[in-house]
């Protein structure tokens, strides 16, 4: 279990990197967290500490992003949040990414809940007073 307070944005970074020492075998990571709680900017520092050599972006109309690291690693994010049914996720084969054993960063999973693995991290981001963030996994 992971807990953390992100107080402003210098600090993302170095939450990123505890993250990613507290899940050192997990690859699949289900972000949940409301419209504007900063899923999107989180995945894309955790991108950064893992050394992402591309352009880190979200994949909201294109579903799903390829990221390359620079020890040649693969990164998959994935965006449900535009999908209309569970059958969107069948038809981008979400079952190759997902047992590819490549990292995957989820956002807006709730939309594809019944097709994760049970191996998924869920992780939670909400938003506090004074634009504080709490990163939590369960």
């Amino acid at each position: 279990m992971f807990k953390a307070e992100i107080k402003s944005l210098s600090e993302i970074n170095h939450i990123a990197t505890r993250f990613i020492q507290a899940h050192p075998a997990d690859r699949i990571f289900a972000f949940y967290g409301g419209m504007g709680a900063g899923k999107t900017t989180f995945i894309k520092a955790l991108c950064e500490e893992m050394q992402v050599l591309d352009y880190v972006t979200s994949p909201t109309f294109s579903l799903i992003n390829e990221y390359k690291t620079e020890n040649n690693s693969t990164i998959f994010h994935f965006d449900f949040y535009r999908i209309k049914n569970i059958t969107e996720a069948y038809d981008i084969g979400y079952e190759d990414y997902f047992y590819s054993g490549d990292y995957c960063f989820i956002e807006w999973p709730e939309l594809i809940e019944p097709l994760l693995p049970p191996i998924t991290v869920k992780v939670f981001i909400r938003e506090v007073e004074n634009g504080k963030r709490i990163i939590e996994t369960l």
